[in-house]
């Protein structure tokens, strides 16, 4: 079989070898439509950009570029500052790019094909203009395995992942643990736990962390102190009115992240149950309302900013061809507040 050419491209794709030219070397502008057509019949002629570069003697752009799928989701500007923080270190340079899939998707996370067409332009953009590897950033940790094709670009993701590349996530489990055993030393031993969808992973490492510690600090373990919520406010109020109806209601409620601990503060406050005297609480985050909040609430803050930068570390040593050795997990920080207090004796 004779090996494809610049010529053969042009041919399928219908558009001059000038085009594809610029397409691969990113030397001009080039419409969004066309671009997209060229890409997608070198990944179907398996002509990859990549490959190009080989034979082309570029010059390093030191540009990657970075996919944020919403900006205004809380744990990604930290993310992008870590990433820019570590970038300007080593003289490198940063293209951003807002698939905003809050706004268009909401949690419809599943439905992967009705939003992938954004993240294919995404990359398609980014590699038009020759951006030496990339780092994809989530909105919410999942298995994103199969999403994208960077056609041979190094790329890591970052507060999501994938089986076949790298990824930089927190310690989801040692956080819930550190909650836990925070409680416990304070005196606490009946311990409510108000999860997030358990279809989440964070919420699956997150409830580990808890049976951990209630296994190994030999804790009573009631059903009855488990809830299932979906990370919304309401479900965190709903469940807290149901766990503060309980014949022996817990002394500490554990919410699996900050949104929903507002909810257990406004149905302990209806119930006439006060923070941190009658019952205390821990959020998870640490977003910026936690420490507004009446009383100010102690949380677990991710560690956003080392992601960010672990990953720029992490994508230039996969851009000079070298191995990524494998690295401990970025820890969580307990923030201690006004919402935990030793149990009253009763």
């Amino acid at each position: 079989m004779s090996e494809i050419g610049i010529k053969d491209i042009a041919a399928k794709a219908n558009v001059s070898t000038a085009t594809v030219s610029y397409v691969l070397n990113g030397t001009r502008n080039v419409k969004l439509n066309t671009r997209e057509r060229v890409l997608r019949v070198i990944q179907e002629m398996n002509y990859k950009p990549n490959n190009a570069a080989q034979s082309l003697k570029r010059k390093r752009t030191n540009t990657i570029g970075v996919i944020a799928e919403d900006v205004t989701v809380f744990n990604v500007p930290e993310i992008i500052d870590g990433i820019n923080d570590c970038a300007d270190r080593m003289d490198m340079h940063i293209l951003l790019t807002n698939l905003r899939l809050d706004k268009r998707i909401g949690r419809e996370f599943d439905r992967m094909d009705s939003y992938r067409h954004y993240a294919d332009n995404a990359v398609s953009e980014l590699l038009s203009k020759q951006v030496e590897g990339i780092i994809y950033i989530g909105v919410h940790p999942r298995d994103l395995t199969g999403f994208i094709d960077t056609f041979g670009k190094p790329i890591v993701y970052t507060y999501s992942y994938t089986h076949h590349d790298l990824s930089i996530q927190y310690n989801d489990e040692q956080a819930s643990y550190d909650a836990m055993a925070y409680l416990v030393q304070k005196g606490h031993t009946r311990i409510g736990i108000i999860s997030g969808v358990m279809d989440s992973t964070p919420s699956r490492l997150r409830f580990n962390g808890f049976y951990k510690a209630v296994t190994e600090y030999e804790l009573p373990f009631d059903p009855q102190l488990i809830k299932i919520g979906d990370w919304e406010a309401e479900s965190g109020y709903r469940l807290t009115l149901e766990l503060l109806e309980l014949e022996q209601p817990p002394t500490a409620i554990v919410a699996m992240n900050d949104v929903m601990a507002v909810g257990v503060i406004r149905a302990a406050s209806e119930k006439g149950v006060h923070i941190p005297k009658d019952l205390s609480v821990i959020g998870f985050d640490n977003r910026e309302f936690s420490n507004y909040l009446i009383p100010r609430i102690t949380t677990m803050e991710l560690p956003l900013h080392e992601m960010g930068y672990q990953a720029m570390e992490s994508l230039a040593l996969l851009i000079k061809g070298e191995k990524v050795e494998k690295q401990p997990m970025p820890s969580c920080k307990l923030i201690e507040r006004e919402s935990v207090a030793a149990p009253r004796i009763r």
